[in-house]
């Protein structure tokens, strides 16, 4: 329920505070995986500028920047334990303009997708549903170790990924397209649960039961590699099947570089949480990129 007390408006925010809110840190990898999905049909070229920049605003700014500014408004009480400078629970944001921004956001994002065709409104109304999905009581599916993670791995590296391909095929992408991004899409779950380390004192006390809550730190990490993993070779078998060996090798570097990387972070998580997104995350989102190639060559 939505208390009047909770929905004030009585402060303008700063721009740099809205600009906080929708936190454009996150925008890349959902921007990274449409471009994948250009790459992935043959798309990215100078003649199709426009349409690229329409597609990177609409996965990075927009859906991603809006889903950001739900999920500050849904989770003001945890954050205010978690990260209490965040804009909402520090005050320079009033809870009336965080739920404001989130509703704003959600009808500018599909009216600009309604522009650039009915697949691409489609993926952005999947997404903006997600969102709200995902932080929303009663349904809040944030607390779900399983379903938390999943959906917000098929919003960044998925649907964009999709979207991408699809504002150039008009039609559905190749199931050789589908496949592979449906794989990185799975493999990114363990990115996304290794990014609830930073909150998981706040989880335990609100009951977000994600995976480091559950297994604890260690046990979620070599899950969440595991993740990882899995899908990446299952694309490397694939690519071996449609015969580029080369990419194969490529491929496989990354992943064997990756789990060195994982060695490491399994020594101590919460402290080599960030170097494994500098190395391990990195060597994942090149592998999506050289994927992306890898199909384009295909065809």
């Amino acid at each position: 329920m939505i208390r009047s007390y909770q929905l004030n408006f009585n402060s303008t925010p700063s721009f740099i505070s809205l600009l906080e809110l929708i936190k454009p840190v996150t925008w890349f990898p959902p921007m990274w995986a449409f471009l994948c999905g250009v790459v992935s049909v043959g798309g990215l070229n100078s003649d199709n500028f426009i349409i690229i920049l329409s597609g990177l605003l609409l996965a990075g700014p927009l859906v991603c920047g809006m889903s950001q500014a739900v999920n500050d408004w849904c989770d003001r009480h945890v954050d205010a334990i978690n990260q209490p400078e965040r804009p909402i629970p520090s005050g320079r944001v009033t809870a009336g303009w965080g739920f404001f921004t989130g509703i704003a956001m959600s009808v500018v994002s599909i009216l600009f997708a309604y522009y650039l065709g009915s697949l691409i409104l489609i993926a952005t109304i999947a997404g903006v549903v997600a969102a709200w999905l995902y932080s929303l009581e009663p349904i809040r599916l944030k607390r779900s170790a399983i379903f938390g993670p999943g959906i917000v791995a098929l919003c960044y590296e998925g649907l964009p990924w999709f979207t991408g391909a699809a504002i150039f095929t008009v039609s559905l992408p190749n199931m050789e397209i589908l496949m592979v991004l449906s794989l990185y899409a799975l493999g990114a779950h363990g990115i996304m649960t290794m990014n609830d380390f930073k909150a998981t004192k706040g989880d335990k006390l609100l009951g977000v039961n994600s995976l480091p809550v559950i297994l604890g730190s260690k046990s979620a990490t070599l899950v969440a590699c595991l993740i990882m993993l899995f899908p990446q070779l299952i694309v490397i078998s694939l690519f071996y099947f449609w015969g580029s060996l080369i990419l194969v090798a490529i491929l496989a570097v990354c992943v064997l570089l990756q789990a060195l990387s994982m060695i490491f972070l399994m020594k101590d998580p919460e402290k080599n949480t960030p170097f494994f997104n500098m190395t391990g995350v990195l060597l994942y989102i090149t592998g999506m990129m050289l994927s992306a190639n890898g199909l384009y060559l295909m065809n």
